[in-house]
């Protein structure tokens, strides 16, 4: 049974949001009833992001994103507002609550043939929202450059027309929203690149369906937030003490390729881990000691990392940053996997690990134990995955994460500007806190570091790898300007604290 917090980070795909207007119109709640709330959401939504625009253009498509657009063109008109209608078919075409909502608009309707865009200070685009399976062509594309090219804003109905709602795809063109107002849920495309950057403002408008029929739909994609992870966040006991909190092993590289892993090292202790060693070759032990205090150092070989993950009790280990990828590594990292998947540790996998990996995919496939964590960026994940490289495939960013964690029985993390975070049993999550001076040197050593720390302390996989992901973003949101990779642990704190997380 979904719980509540996560019921409300829940993303509808285009089918899904179907069915829950469905479930509510065969709830007792007629259809007019839904468009009429959204279309009145849309208006006071526009309203209050563009006060002082006087003269409206409302585009209507042939469906009920058109209606939307007729209900929002009356409110506009009760609201003292010069509107305008064009309607890309003949309004008396319009068919069931589509037609209702026409029959409601006293004004004329122009069609898209002879619509002039010019000449408005605002412009409704209620042409095709997410219900568009094609390429935008025709007038309709016309007619939405047109309105584009005003510098007029635009008030997208629940997506630009041109998006593709299930999966942020633009479809040949769309017109750039300074504002979308959707309905009930989000939808993935709010959340993913192309998309995302067409949306502006993302408005989310009640318009009366009830919860409930979301556990019918099964919903598994969210938009990752605090919700979706807090109740599994562990809480610290008062009389609790480090051991409680768990021993993370941050796998070392050999002499001057240590810094990634005391970054993640750095950033597996600020996540609250209770201990925090690097594991490090011989010949960078006097490095890595130079540059660590609250952090041990312990010294390893390809032979005997099992041995001493076992001894120190380490239950969390985290390979690949700085590590190499020469055979003595790739023997190492064996290891590694052999005694995490003899119930020792957890793993979390990410840089020279995952390029390791690329060598013997299959192989590796069945060496990785229960709820590893792997982190690919793009090129290492078309590496890994080659048939669900971006560059072979249409499939979505989401799609591409959710058919790698199924074939790789592995939490995979795919980083990006819009990372998902996907689980073998289908659940997805789409980062969207994310702010662009993440793009630095050692950053994603960081973020492996935080979920290595957030699973020594006894986080489920997926919800370490969500509130990972998000805490790394909100730390880089709180440190603003000049951020490089070493501000980010020390970020944790003051986020932790705006989070009430202790």
């Amino acid at each position: 049974m979904m719980d509540e917090a996560s019921c409300k980070a829940v993303l509808l795909t285009n089918d899904e949001m179907a069915r829950a207007d469905a479930a509510a119109i065969a709830g007792g709640t007629p259809g007019r009833d839904l468009m009429e709330r959204a279309g009145s959401g849309v208006a006071r939504a526009a309203l209050a992001s563009f006060p002082h625009a006087s003269r409206w253009l409302v585009l209507c498509g042939p469906g009920n994103n058109g209606g939307d657009g007729f209900v929002i063109a009356r409110h506009l008109k009760a609201a003292g507002r010069a509107v305008d209608v064009a309607c890309l078919v003949d309004p008396a075409a319009l068919k069931g609550d589509a037609a209702w909502a026409r029959s409601t608009w006293d004004g004329p309707v122009g069609g898209f043939d002879a619509v002039a865009a010019e000449g408005h200070e605002a412009i409704v685009d209620a042409v095709f929202g997410a219900g568009l399976a094609r390429s935008l062509e025709g007038i309709a594309r016309t007619v939405l450059e047109r309105a584009a090219g005003t510098g007029c804003p635009i008030v997208a109905v629940d997506v630009p027309s041109g998006v593709d709602g299930s999966s942020g795809a633009v479809l040949g063109y769309a017109p750039r929203a300074e504002l979308t107002v959707t309905f009930f849920r989000k939808k993935p495309a709010h959340c993913l690149y192309p998309a995302r950057g067409m949306m502006g403002h993302v408005q989310v408008v009640d318009i009366g369906i009830p919860d409930s029929v979301l556990e019918a739909i099964g919903p598994r994609t969210f938009e990752n937030s605090t919700e979706l992870w807090r109740a599994d966040w562990p809480a610290l006991e008062a009389s609790g003490h480090k051991y409680h909190r768990g021993h993370a092993g941050i796998v070392s590289g050999g002499m001057a390729r240590t810094g990634a892993a005391r970054l993640g090292a750095r950033a597996a202790l600020r996540a609250g881990a209770g201990l925090v060693s690097v594991l490090s070759p011989k010949d960078a032990l006097a490095e890595n000691a130079a540059h660590l205090t609250a952090v041990m150092v312990k010294p390893v070989d390809d032979v005997s990392i099992s041995a001493v993950i076992a001894d120190a009790r380490i239950n969390t280990v985290l390979a690949g940053p700085g590590l190499g990828t020469g055979h003595e590594q790739a023997r190492m990292l064996e290891r590694v996997a052999g005694a995490a998947a003899r119930g020792r540790c957890l793993l979390v996998l990410d840089a020279d690990a995952l390029t390791i990996m690329s060598v013997s995919r299959e192989a590796w496939r069945t060496r990785l134990p229960t709820d590893t964590v792997m982190t690919p960026h793009e090129g290492e994940f078309g590496r890994l995955f080659p048939h669900l490289d971006a560059r072979t495939t249409a499939a979505s960013r989401l799609e591409r994460a959710r058919a790698a964690a199924a074939l790789s029985g592995a939490i995979v993390v795919l980083k990006g500007a819009d990372t998902v975070i996907s689980a073998p049993d289908g659940r997805a999550a789409i980062n969207t806190n994310a702010p662009p001076t993440l793009a630095t040197a050692g950053s994603g050593d960081v973020l492996a570091g935080i979920i290595a720390g957030l699973l020594a302390r006894g986080m489920d996989a997926f919800d370490a790898a969500c509130a990972g992901v998000f805490l790394h973003g909100a730390a880089a949101q709180a440190f603003g300007p000049g951020l490089i990779a070493e501000d980010l642990p020390e970020m944790l704190p003051k986020v932790f604290a705006s989070l009430d997380l202790c």
